[in-house]
């Protein structure tokens, strides 16, 4: 009688287990699943920014770009206006620069 006992106490243990890990099973695979969902929905939104992001680029991109013609006259202006400011201050003080090299190389140190 005690065998049986043990024995009936022993499967209801094992029915036990395998009932817990199916619930595991079921835990795990829904988890799975909810995981994969929300994968899903984030790559659905990052390509939603990601054409978002790029649409506003292209749109900014030409409006800049808008008329190249008048970009390319504009940076020739500003070269211009450069050129005429670098060859004007190189010569209001390229006297003063030959004296300083006439002094440092005349000049006898001991």
């Amino acid at each position: 009688m005690e065998s049986s006992r043990g024995q009936g106490g022993i499967q209801q243990l094992l029915a036990a287990e395998q009932e817990a890990q199916h619930i595991v099973n079921a835990a795990r695979s829904a988890k799975m699943a909810r995981l994969k969902q929300a994968k899903e929905e984030a790559e659905k939104e990052i390509a939603a920014y990601r054409a978002q992001v790029e649409l506003g680029f292209q749109k900014e991109l030409t409006e800049s770009s808008g008329d190249s013609g008048a970009n390319v006259k504009r940076l020739e202006q500003e070269t211009e206006a450069k050129i005429h400011h670098l060859k004007t201050e190189a010569g209001r003080i390229s006297h003063d620069v030959v004296n300083m090299l006439l002094k440092h190389v005349t000049a006898v140190k001991n």
